[in-house]
C-alpha cells in the first residue's frame, strides 16, 4: 500500500492524548508505511470548567469542534471516549470502529483509601456526573456531593488540597494514565451502573456515502483492522439505543450497561442490558433489564428504555429539564 499522512483530531488532556496515541500506534501497526499525526483541539467543554456540563450544553461540548475538524478536512480520524459522544452523530460522520472495553466501572478515590461505606458521615465527594451523584446518594444520602471538573490529575489533586474527602472518576481513565493505585474502591454495577459506552473508545471518520474524500475508504479499512471489536460494538449499540430512545440530557441521571451471558459473540451471543433512570438527589431510581440475542442489540436497548418509560421515567426526565 502507498504511503499516506493522516491526521487524528483529539482533545488536549493527558487522557485524550493517551487515547489518541493508542489509536495512532494501532494504525501504524497495521499500516507501517503511513505517517499519523495528531491535531489537538481545545473544545468548549475543556474551556468552561466552572459550571456543570448540564448548564452549558452537555457532553456534546467535548465533541462538536472535533467533528468540525473531520467535516472541513483538517482531520481524517477523531478519537472519543464513547461515554462523551451524544446519541446522534453529526451528519456525514460515523463510528468506523469501536474498541475493546477497558473497565466500564466508576472508581472511588478517597483520603485514607476508604471505601464508599467507610467514608465518614457527611463526607465531601466530588463528581461532575448526575448519574454518579444519583446512585451515590441513593446508597449514602448523608454525603455532601459537589461538582468537580477538569482533567484526571486536577481532580485527584483536590484530595491533596483537602477540597474533598473523595472523588469519583472512570476507572478506565485512571488505569490508562497509570493512576490505578489511587483507586480506593471499584464501584461495580450493583453500586453504580456505568455510563453508556464507558471504557470504550470510538474512532469517528467521515461517512463513505456521498462525497467521500480521496483516501477515506482506506482510512476506514485501516481503523477497523487496527481497532474494531464486533462483540463490543453490539454492547455499545444496545447502550446507545437505550440513551437515544429516552432522549435524556446530562441533567437526567441515566445509565445503561450491556454484558454477554456466556460467549462474547456479536452474531450468536446473548446480551443482558440493564438500564437506570433516577432523580439527581437519589430519592427515586427506576431500573429495568432485558436479555436477548446480540444481533438484536438495538431493539434490546430500546426495549429497556420503553420499560423505564412504562415505570414513569418520562416524568423524571421532564422534571430534570426544568
Amino acid at each position: 500500500m502507498s504511503e499516506r499522512t493522516i491526521h487524528i483530531a483529539t482533545r488536549g488532556s493527558a487522557l485524550a492524548l493517551w487515547q489518541a496515541n493508542h489509536v495512532r500506534d494501532s494504525i501504524i501497526r497495521v499500516r507501517p508505511q503511513w505517517t499519523v499525526e495528531l491535531i489537538v483541539i481545545k473544545t468548549t467543554g475543556d474551556k468552561i470548567l466552572d459550571r456543570p456540563l448540564a448548564e452549558i450544553g452537555g457532553k456534546a461540548l467535548f465533541v462538536k469542534e472535533i467533528e468540525h475538524a473531520l467535516l472541513d478536512g483538517r482531520a481524517d480520524v477523531a478519537v472519543h471516549s464513547m461515554k462523551d459522544v451524544p446519541a446522534e452523530l453529526a451528519p456525514g460522520l460515523f463510528m468506523a470502529a469501536i474498541s475493546a472495553r477497558e473497565s466500564p466501572f466508576d472508581a472511588l478515590c478517597s483520603v485514607g483509601e476508604r471505601g464508599l461505606d467507610d467514608l465518614p458521615e457527611g463526607a465531601r465527594v466530588g463528581t461532575a456526573s448526575m448519574r454518579r451523584q444519583c446512585q451515590l446518594l441513593a446508597r449514602r444520602p448523608d454525603l455532601a456531593i459537589s461538582m468537580v471538573r477538569g482533567n484526571v490529575p486536577t481532580r485527584l489533586g483536590k484530595l491533596e488540597t483537602g477540597d474533598f474527602d473523595a472523588v469519583v472518576l472512570a476507572a478506565a481513565g485512571l488505569q490508562r494514565l497509570g493512576h490505578g493505585d489511587r483507586i480506593s474502591q471499584l464501584l461495580d454495577a450493583e453500586i453504580c451502573l456505568p455510563a453508556v459506552g464507558q471504557g470504550v473508545l470510538g474512532i469517528e471518520t467521515r461517512s463513505l456515502e456521498g462525497d467521500a474524500k480521496p483516501g477515506d475508504k482506506d482510512t476506514v479499512a485501516a481503523v477497523r483492522e487496527a481497532l474494531h471489536d464486533p462483540a463490543e460494538e453490539a454492547r455499545v449499540i444496545a447502550e446507545r439505543a437505550f440513551l437515544a430512545h429516552l432522549g435524556g440530557s446530562c441533567q437526567t441521571p441515566l445509565a445503561a450497561y450491556a454484558t454477554y451471558q456466556g460467549d462474547a459473540d456479536a452474531n450468536a451471543g446473548t446480551l443482558k442490558v440493564r438500564g437506570l433512570c433516577g432523580r439527581p438527589d437519589g430519592s427515586s431510581i427506576l431500573r429495568a433489564e432485558r436479555e436477548g440475542p446480540a444481533p438484536d442489540a438495538e431493539q434490546l436497548g430500546r426495549a429497556v428504555a420503553d420499560d423505564l418509560l412504562g415505570l414513569g421515567a418520562q416524568a423524571i426526565i421532564d422534571e430534570s429539564a426544568h
